[in-house]
């Protein structure tokens, strides 16, 4: 277990979601719906965080992650793909407490750092400099730190010109640009990254794979979700594939990116002219 840095036992999370109601045939059954509907209302509202045993498969009850394990060790960095609504997101939203899991465990050995919303924190009535500040400290950077890398932080994001502006002048490429720097330059053992490198126009994208490959580089453990295969592929020797909230393959990048492209080629449609 020492040399461990994430290790994920048995996950699983389910939420409730809504269900398309009965259509009323007369106009009593109609008047009734109405006069019911805030006692009804009330009901579904307590009914959105408590479960019954035997609700598991409910129609109107879904699984985000069932049954989820996996290790990380140290210094690895692990790329997690998957269709839109697989789970990626859920599993790094219980990874950094945002969200409880339903069943299992996680474990986390080290201080660890997410860039999943990137601008959390975020002032519009702020300059720049003010929000590098505050930003920082919402992500944990204490004011020495962001001090002494200021300078670094601003040169990254290539805001320099604006930065004593009101950020709700900047715009939202700008905003986000110095966001993602200032999230960039943390010093965390663990780094869970959701989706960040479509921030800003392609030059900046490459700096922001380049930060994540200096990370990797020196030694930190890094989890990264990402619907850019090729980055992936550069930045991870291993990769997981989720669908339908499961890990459907564990391996070499490269083979894992390879089998999900092979599995959504089959399921393309053929369109005939």
């Amino acid at each position: 277990m020492s040399d461990i840095a994430i290790r994920v036992e048995n996950l699983s999370k389910r939420y409730r979601i809504g269900v398309e109601e009965r259509s009323h045939d007369t106009l009593a059954e109609s008047l009734l719906s109405v006069a019911s509907r805030p006692v009804k209302n009330l009901r579904r509202l307590s009914r959105l965080s408590r479960f019954e045993e035997d609700e598991d498969e409910a129609e109107d009850v879904i699984w985000a992650l069932r049954d989820v394990s996996f290790d990380v060790k140290k210094g690895e960095v692990v790329g997690i793909i998957g269709r839109n609504g697989a789970g990626k997101s859920t599993l790094l939203k219980i990874l950094t407490r945002i969200t409880r899991p339903t069943r299992g465990r996680a474990t986390i050995r080290g201080s660890v750092q997410s860039l999943l919303e990137v601008g959390t924190g975020f002032h519009r009535e702020l300059t720049g400099r003010e929000n590098v500040y505050l930003n920082g400290a919402v992500l944990g950077m204490p004011a020495r730190e962001i001090t002494e890398k200021f300078d670094e932080i601003v040169e990254f994001s290539g805001v320099r010109k604006f930065i004593d502006t009101p950020v709700k002048r900047y715009s939202t490429g700008m905003r986000v640009r110095l966001a993602f720097s200032v999230a960039a330059h943390l010093e965390p053992e663990v780094l869970l990254v959701d989706e960040v490198l479509s921030v800003g126009d392609e030059e900046f994208q490459k700096k922001c794979l380049g930060k994540l490959d200096e990370v990797a580089g020196r030694g930190r453990t890094v989890l990264f979700v990402s619907h850019n295969l090729q980055s992936v592929t550069r930045l991870c020797e291993r990769a997981l594939l989720v669908d339908g909230g499961r890990i459907v393959m564990d391996g070499a990048s490269h083979e894992v990116v390879g089998e999900y492209l092979a599995v959504g080629a089959q399921g393309t449609g053929v369109r005939e002219w």
